[in-house]
């Protein structure tokens, strides 16, 4: 059996989770990512899972040198976003009109973790252990022990769980979650459109859920169709022609005839509440600490954001120890604001467009037409959207 000493130890190296690891080059921090499964070399063929990456990430992507090294040609700004309500009530956002150049960028999963993953191999603080399974995980006030299948063990003074929704970390450190099920899939898939898409993200809120028609480059859209179980299941089962006539018909034929690209996927949607972000040298990031609805596609920009203030903490903490709790009470405490409201936006927003009271539907679409029309509340919405 081999032990090694780290000072911090992550366990998964999704895009958050690389990104927090990437944080803490030149910390003088020694790092060990742990990732089970590696991200592959991207294909030509487009990805399903497709985020729509804010500013804000943008510029913390590009602190960590890897924003210029995405392939430029995969990527669409986006200009503007309509989003419509189930009674024809209408809410737009137009980059020029509140001084941006782009509200956001819509960029493929697959190639964000690629890139992320080329540069950790060139981080000297950084070891990669990649393809080890964890087995065992014993953790306290003075530091963390992690076993792999094959034996090796790690220690660490903190151990960061950027592991997903299913945290096995989480679950090893017995931290509680309140978790909501939506009774949703989100329904994703790639098309061609016979019509520009001209970069507006469009968005309609439906008796049978919530479609956003997210635009990639050239003549092409990614859609998350957010909707129940069993109708779901009945998309997926639609042949390729079926399916892109069922989608280009709920958006009202906005681009023309879709054709689709690939096959489709899904995943479950439900809200995830924590009982606590860390505990003494342990903390959490990205899903293995929140779960939100997609509805407003910022669960990986909040993501990020934990990643960014996570790092900003340890390398701001003198002469402490990267697991005491009062620090990683600094990184609980700056991020609880954040998370709680993106969590009350979008369970919120699922709540009333999904209720079938007439008097909420009424409420919902004068509530859109009315921020339509009053820009400074549009402008707030758009500052929080740009973080």
């Amino acid at each position: 059996m081999t032990a090694t000493i780290y000072d911090v130890i992550v366990v998964g190296a999704g895009i958050v989770g690389a990104a927090f690891s990437a944080a803490l080059n030149g910390s003088g921090l020694e790092v060990a990512l742990v990732e089970p499964h590696p991200p592959a070399v991207p294909t030509p063929e487009w990805d399903a899972r497709i985020y729509a990456i804010s500013p804000g990430s943008a510029r913390f992507l590009d602190e960590l040198g890897v924003w210029q090294g995405f392939d430029a040609a995969r990527i669409a700004p986006v200009y503007g976003m309509e989003i419509c309500g189930d009674t024809g009530a209408q809410l737009e956002f137009d980059a020029y009109a509140a001084g941006l150049p782009q509200l956001a960028w819509i960029m493929e999963s697959n190639r964000i973790q690629h890139g992320l993953w080329t540069a950790l191999q060139q981080q000297s603080n950084l070891t990669l252990f990649a393809g080890a399974r964890c087995v065992e995980l014993d953790w306290s006030a003075a530091g963390a022990r992690l076993a792999f299948a094959d034996g090796s063990v790690l220690h660490s003074q903190l151990i960061v769980a950027a592991d997903g929704g299913n945290s096995w970390v989480r679950q090893q450190a017995d931290i509680g979650v309140t978790r909501r099920d939506y009774g949703q899939l989100g329904v994703v898939a790639n098309f061609e459109c016979s019509r520009s898409h001209a970069n507006i993200a469009r968005q309609w809120f439906r008796a049978d859920g919530a479609l956003a028609w997210l635009p990639l480059p050239g003549q092409r859209i990614s859609i998350v169709w957010s909707t129940a179980e069993a109708h779901a299941q009945t998309l997926l089962a639609l042949p390729g022609a079926e399916l892109a006539e069922r989608v280009a018909q709920a958006g009202g034929h906005a681009l023309g005839k879709l054709d689709l690209l690939d096959a489709p996927a899904a995943f479950p949607l439900a809200l995830s509440r924590m009982d606590a972000l860390v505990k003494p040298g342990l903390a959490m990031i990205g899903d293995a600490a929140h779960g939100v609805h997609p509805l407003a596609g910022q669960g990986v920009n909040l993501g990020l954001r934990d990643a960014r203030e996570l790092a900003h903490v340890l390398r701001a903490r003198g002469a402490a120890s990267c697991g005491e709790l009062p620090l990683l009470r600094r990184y609980e405490r700056a991020r609880k604001e954040d998370i709680l409201t993106m969590q009350g936006v979008t369970d919120g927003l699922h709540t009333l467009f999904g209720s079938t009271q007439p008097g909420l539907a009424r409420l919902r679409n004068t509530g859109l037409d009315l921020t339509n029309r009053l820009g400074l509340i549009k402008n707030l919405l758009i500052q929080h959207a740009l973080a």
